[in-house]
């Protein structure tokens, strides 16, 4: 079986975010699921070491949460980039989206020789998502798009004030898990900061 998945997978690049935005710096599906898999990793090791222990809870794998985030916007090749407030704007709206996410999903699988669906099942299907490794993707996902917001702001770029403030209170509402808020306090503040502090803060 020849397979497409792949081509579909390098079109990622080609999928604007924001995409009823004026941004300053444009970014895609393909750049900002990269940002998310390097979230989700380090929230996971956060977790294991300094969490896990304490609330008797089992060590987190992560390479699978880097995963499942490299994957996690990969139904938007076929969907596009449906804006928050038009997604969740009631919940009509919300519920015919979550089905159609739901059929690219398949839609994605399909793309796959048969032999290897089942290895992919559990990365691009989000009911075969456990819900521990769904909570770091998402947490992961809520973090890029916070400093994207912080960047846009610091450009002065004023369209992004309530994208803050939405994404602010989703943020006080994650950090109920210790890892997100211990992720805020030691990482956020230099996401924005400029190569020349970056280099003053190294060399001090």
């Amino acid at each position: 079986m020849k397979s497409t998945f792949l081509a579909w997978v390098f079109r990622m690049p080609l999928i604007k975010r924001w995409s009823l935005m004026f941004c300053h710096k444009h970014e895609n599906i393909a750049e900002h699921s990269h940002q998310v898999a390097v979230v989700a990793h380090l929230l996971t090791l956060i977790f294991n070491k300094k969490f896990a222990a304490e609330e008797n809870k089992t060590c987190l794998s992560p390479e699978r949460a880097a995963t499942i985030a490299l994957y996690h916007d990969q139904i938007e090749i076929y969907t596009g980039d449906i804006v928050t407030p038009i997604k969740y704007h009631n919940q009509e709206l919300t519920t015919e989206f979550k089905k159609l996410e739901s059929v690219a999903e398949n839609l994605c699988l399909e793309t796959l020789p048969e032999e290897f669906r089942e290895d992919f099942s559990g990365i691009l299907l989000s009911e075969n998502i456990e819900p521990e490794y769904a909570r770091i993707v998402k947490s992961a996902d809520i973090i890029c798009a916070y400093i994207k917001t912080l960047d846009e702001l610091k450009h002065h770029n004023y369209e992004f004030e309530h994208v803050k403030e939405n994404l602010e209170n989703k943020l006080e509402q994650r950090k109920q898990y210790p890892e997100v808020c211990y992720f805020l306090d030691t990482f956020i503040g230099s996401c924005v900061t400029s190569l020349d502090k970056l280099t003053i803060n190294r060399r001090e």
